[in-house]
Order: structure tokens, then sequence, then C-alpha cells
């Protein structure tokens, strides 16, 4: 069997192939590699209340309709 060349493949084609071989753990890595160089290196803080953690998880919220909206 020919092994794939990951780093040739759009983010569609890898997570697709992923999909339909989710034993290939070369195929595991380069999902994770791809995905992770590409994320924002930005982190924050823990949210310390109730009202924190409501507000956290409406821009959560807010965050995945617009990511929805663009696909």
């Amino acid at each position: 069997m020919m092994k794939s060349d990951f780093n040739t493949m759009t983010k569609a084609e890898l997570r697709a192939y992923l999909v339909a071989h989710p034993n290939d753990q070369a195929a595991f890595y380069a999902f994770v590699d791809r995905f992770t160089s590409e994320a924002s290196p930005e982190t924050f803080p823990m949210p310390q209340s109730q009202a924190e953690m409501e507000e956290t998880a409406q821009l959560i919220h807010q965050k995945v309709q617009q990511m929805n909206i663009r696909h």
C-alpha cells in the first residue's frame, strides 16, 4: 500500500483522510501538527467566578457560530 503525503493535503483532505482511516497514526499526528502549528498562541486565565464562566461560555458559543457561518 502506498503512503499518502499528508503535507500536500489541504486541511479538508487531511481531515477526510483521517475520518476514513481512523487507525492511521501518521495521519493523526500530521493532523495534530498541522492544526496546532496554526493555532493562536494566545492563552487566557481560567474563569474565577460563575459570571466569568457564563461569559466565557457565551464567547465560545459566539466564536463557534462565526466559524460555522464562514464554512
